[in-house]
């Protein structure tokens, strides 16, 4: 057939119609190539063993691949400054843990905004805080160390990795509800905590339970109360912090996803399944048995929903203790 310049055009408006159809739908194809999760903390950690683990289940999920990148230091703000100003298209995830929500309220001129710059796609998973005592202090029990601190103010003392981490706020948060004093003592990192809480240099500390069971298992440490809404299977018989009489107390590390702000909605509800249905996968929740893990899952509202909870609720205890930066 003669192919002549009247249907040669109608050819290509024809052709151009179509690849109009087309890419759409092409665009549309999430994920097309490999999704980049940052994690804030050094390989190794527990934290980062946790990512690695959801990561490998979530690019099952979405069948793609899903790299573990980390990004240490400055309390994870290299790594959170890296997400925010990544292009939203999924590609690039930031695995958030409560670093996320203390550090407003500690670190001044953060080069991002902490609630209205990423858009929140579902906890992951948390472990639970745990108060603990060196085995020769003269109470056993939650109750016990409540008398002696109130006998005693100002007398005992209790260690952290560290001025606005985790424990350290979480412990403020607790000794504000009690309306007690225990003088802080700041390490450079949790292992020197543990270690002089071990020698006895200081008193009680806040950990979290998979660290802590070995100290526990071998009678150097003892359990007084568990930070968390429940009790926990690794220690049965050690009650929570609700049990003990302190309502509406939790300290918890927990760990979920974030994408940049802009990212689709759709995209945000794709990668928010991913993680859902990972949780509910034998073989990782077996995995996460082993680092004391407990699975999380939310909805987008509700992670929106408790990073804006925590921002004001560490502004008020950074606030009321006079906690500043080094």
């Amino acid at each position: 057939m003669k192919i002549t310049p009247h249907l040669r055009r109608r050819v290509c408006i024809a052709l151009a119609a179509l690849a109009g159809c087309v890419a759409p739908a092409a665009h549309s194809a999430y994920p097309d190539r490999p999704i980049t999760l940052i994690v804030p903390f050094s390989a190794g950690g527990t934290v980062d063993s946790v990512a690695r683990l959801l990561a490998v289940q979530m690019g099952a999920e979405l069948k793609t691949h899903v790299i573990v990148e980390n990004a240490p230091g400055a309390g994870g703000t290299i790594a959170t400054q890296r997400v925010a100003r990544s292009k939203p298209d999924g590609l690039t995830l930031l695995f958030a843990t409560p670093n996320h929500t203390i550090n407003p309220a500690i670190l001044h001129n953060l080069p991002f905004d902490t609630e209205k710059d990423f858009a929140p796609i579902s906890l992951a998973a948390q472990i639970p805080e745990l108060l603990i005592a060196n085995s020769k202090q003269p109470y056993s029990d939650f109750k016990g160390f409540v008398a002696y601190a109130k006998a005693h103010p100002g007398q005992l003392n209790y260690g952290s990795a560290g001025i606005g981490t985790l424990p350290h706020v979480t412990m403020e948060l607790l000794l504000q509800k009690l309306g007690i004093k225990v003088t802080h003592i700041p390490y450079k990192g949790a292992a020197p905590a543990m270690n002089d809480l071990l020698g006895g240099q200081v008193a009680i500390k806040m950990d979290t339970i998979v660290t802590s069971l070995p100290q526990l298992n071998a009678g150097r440490l003892k359990p007084l109360a568990l930070a968390s809404a429940q009790r926990s299977p690794l220690l049965p018989n050690v009650p929570t912090m609700a049990e003990c009489g302190v309502a509406g107390y939790e300290g918890t590390l927990w760990m979920g996803i974030l994408a940049p702000k802009g990212t689709p909605a759709a995209v945000v509800d794709t990668v928010n399944q991913a993680i859902v249905q990972s949780l509910k996968r034998p073989a990782l929740l077996k995995q996460f048995a082993v680092y004391g893990v407990e699975p999380v899952g939310s909805t987008p509202a509700a992670f929106q929903s408790q990073i804006s909870f925590e921002l004001k609720q560490w502004a008020t205890v950074v606030q009321r203790a006079n906690i500043t930066a080094n």
